[in-house]
């Protein structure tokens, strides 16, 4: 039982008492917790969710049909979360100095691991935890602090595979991820679904994955080696 009481376990009552009501999510109305033998347990009872999820895995085959109105809703919710203070934390310093290194080697160049600015996030954007047409935001178990732009890149590396909504996704979030900071975190993103691509995990997205860090890096070191 040692995760008991960890930031996981928190993590859905934090955001209920944390976040902004103006972010979509279905309201947390009752938690049990209880330990039979060696084994912690916790129900969570939740308010319905107006929409279904969007898919039923973290990434996407196919491109959904999402409004106007649902983007905007989505940037305004990640606008609003972005500023909310925190001292609880999805990415931590310590696994970006490690990781990004290691998982981002094939680039050949000097990668950064030292984000510019941290600002809080979900941390599990992705297309099973988003509803639609009314936009809802489910899974509140790991939000925290994070390389700014975290959650606007990793919608997009979830969409990598269906390239209409990839491109949608940079459209309409572009205000985050044409950054410096962006990049960044499209960096950290890449990092952490490379190695779960080592366990078996969305195996479909490598390629693109590998492209897009080459990409980001390259541009990197052309414009640190431009004189101003």
């Amino acid at each position: 039982m040692k995760n008991v009481g960890g930031k996981l376990w928190t993590g859905p009552e934090d955001a209920e008492r944390a976040l902004p009501r103006a972010i979509p999510r279905p309201p947390l109305h009752l938690v049990r917790e209880w330990v039979e033998a060696d084994n912690a347990y916790r129900a969570e009872l939740y308010g319905r969710a107006a929409s279904k999820t969007i898919a039923s895995a973290t990434a996407l085959a196919t491109a959904p049909q999402l409004t106007t109105t649902w983007w905007a809703d989505l940037r305004t919710a990640l606008g609003e979360l972005s500023s909310v203070r925190t001292e609880r934390v999805a990415v931590r310093q310590a696994y970006l100095d490690r990781a990004m290194p290691k998982y981002l080697s094939f680039v050949g160049l000097d990668v950064p691991t030292v984000p510019s600015a941290w600002s809080t996030a979900h941390g599990d954007l992705h297309w099973a935890n988003l509803t639609g047409p009314c936009l809802s935001i489910l899974d509140w178990e790991g939000w925290g602090l994070a390389p700014t732009g975290y959650d606007a890149a990793l919608l997009h590396a979830y969409s990598l595979a269906a390239p209409e909504t990839a491109a949608r996704v940079r459209q309409e979030l572009a205000e985050t991820l044409d950054t410096d900071a962006g990049r960044f975190a499209e960096l950290v993103v890449i990092t952490e679904l490379l190695q779960s691509a080592e366990r078996g995990d969305n195996l479909l997205l490598v390629p693109a994955l590998r492209q897009r860090a080459g990409e980001i890096v390259h541009r990197m070191s052309a414009k640190r080696a431009t004189p101003s």
